[in-house]
């Protein structure tokens, strides 16, 4: 595996699709690319607004920060995500809207196209050691919410703080597992090629 540091003040902070919001985008692949595969950011949601339609893509929200909105679907259903890390799965052709508590939410977005690859998001306390081992063709990816972190099995450890992330990629001539020691809680996102 080969790691690749994302710095939280080197995201770049975009408008939603539709205008109505921000994002601050922590990743996509192939970087850079408009027609990506999959795709991570950091939503600004700071008023009532339709959420960007992503038709052929799949979606996972996770509540970061702020008192929590209700998602309300077009076809009726309601979703509620509260304090502290409340999350939910949906595919990105339903309409829908975002209706806010009180005040503003950051919201961890994962997108993925379902068509290219499969996507899980796990939400993990840190305490002490975790180990990654490296599997064909999978990437992962660690947004660090809350705490400090380091993989320290390398020549020179790499630090996180609150809010960074890093990607492990696949790398034969890299080490065949790498371990993130530290206390706080992370998302981790695992990206694998389709059967």
């Amino acid at each position: 595996m080969r790691l690749v540091h994302l710095p939280a003040n080197e995201y770049r902070r975009e408008r939603w699709r539709n205008q109505r919001g921000w994002t601050r985008e922590v990743y996509r692949h192939p970087e850079g690319a408009a027609d990506w595969a999959w795709r991570v950011s950091i939503a600004e949601i700071d008023q009532d607004a339709p959420f960007s339609a992503f038709p052929g893509c799949d979606r996972e929200l996770v509540l970061l920060a702020g008192e929590g909105m209700d998602l309300v679907f077009d076809d009726g259903e309601r979703a509620e995500l509260r304090p502290p890390h409340d999350r939910l799965r949906f595919a990105g052709e339903r309409a829908l809207r975002a209706e806010l508590l009180s005040g503003p939410t950051h919201d961890f977005n994962l997108m993925w196209r379902r068509d290219a690859v499969a996507a899980t998001l796990l939400h993990r306390p840190l305490v002490g050691p975790m180990v990654f081992f490296a599997e064909p063709g999978v990437t992962w990816l660690v947004y660090l919410m809350q705490g400090q972190a380091q993989f320290k099995d390398l020549r020179r450890p790499l630090h996180l703080a609150q809010g960074d992330s890093v990607m492990l990629l696949p790398d034969a001539e890299g080490p065949p597992r790498l371990i993130l020691d530290g206390g706080g809680e992370a998302l981790l996102v695992k990206i694998a090629p389709l059967a």
